[in-house]
């Protein structure tokens, strides 16, 4: 699977998050994800409210464009992008 897909007008993007950091950014392809340092803890949605924040700020688009859809308690996420191409992803997060 390749970390970036376009689903049905959407973008999936899966992720492997490692909560805790310094600062939320992106640590670049991990095998078949794209690896975010969080700067949150992983307890009650923080960390992926954290996640979707980053993203959205990223990309330039609203935190409503930009959902975990898989993955809510584990550090292996998917994220649905609305309004964004994969290269725009790629260009965003520096891949």
């Amino acid at each position: 699977m390749p970390p970036i897909e376009s689903r049905d007008g959407e973008i999936h993007l899966h992720v492997k998050a490692v909560p805790g950091a310094s600062r939320t950014r992106c640590l670049g392809q991990f095998g078949d994800r794209i690896r975010i340092a969080v700067a949150a803890p992983p307890e009650k949605g923080k960390a992926n409210k954290t996640l979707v924040a980053f993203l959205a700020d990223a990309l330039n688009l609203r935190k409503q464009d930009v959902a975990v859809i898989a993955g809510l308690t584990s550090p292996l996420k998917t994220v649905s992008i609305r309004d964004a191409t994969p290269d725009r992803v790629r260009t965003a997060l520096g891949l």
